[in-house]
Order: structure tokens, then C-alpha cells, then sequence
């Protein structure tokens, strides 16, 4: 099972609390975990991903294994932490201002 944990924001629009478990077949990766996520909420659709062109919104970003992978391809595999559910995907809701 890969563990997601959303931001405050996505979770309330989304109606879960906590970490989200989903099940995925096949190759783990930034594009199936979050294909996985808008199936089973759609309302999340367009919020993480451009409706069009399916790429990150411009203040999400993607942690996995301490790593910023924001600007990783979104078909290269995520590492095998979390892959094997050891360790969350993070979207996270950056924060601008000056």
C-alpha cells in the first residue's frame, strides 16, 4: 500500500483525514500514485495536477524519502521506501510571500 499524506487544504477538500492508502498495480511512480489518488477523489482533480496538461501546480510540490521530486519526471520511479509503504509520498502546499 503507498501512504500519501496531503496538506491541510487537499485533505479538507477532500474529506479524509490523515495519511490516504492506495493500492497500485504495476510501476510506482508520481504519475500512477496521483492518477490513483484523483480516481478515488475527484474532487481533487485540477487542484495537485493541471487539468490539461497533467503538471504540477505551480505551489505543490512532491517529497518522497526527504527529497524534493518536483522537478523529477512524473514517469521515473519513486524510491523503493515508498514504493513498499515504509514511507509516505508527500504533496505539500508551498508557501510565497515576501
Amino acid at each position: 500500500m503507498i501512504r500519501v499524506v496531503l496538506p491541510a487544504h487537499l485533505r479538507t477538500l477532500a474529506r479524509v483525514q490523515g495519511e490516504v492508502g492506495l493500492e497500485l498495480d504495476g510501476p510506482v511512480t508520481q504519475k500512477t500514485v496521483l492518477d490513483a489518488l484523483e480516481a478515488r477523489y475527484p474532487v481533487l482533480r485540477g487542484a495537485i495536477r493541471d487539468h490539461g496538461t497533467l503538471r504540477r501546480r505551480a505551489f505543490i510540490r512532491f517529497f518522497a524519502g526527504g527529497e524534493d521530486l518536483s522537478h523529477e519526471p512524473p514517469d521515473q520511479a519513486l524510491p523503493a521506501a515508498v514504493a513498499a509503504g515504509e514511507e509516505p509520498f508527500c504533496v505539500i502546499g508551498a508557501i510565497a510571500g515576501g
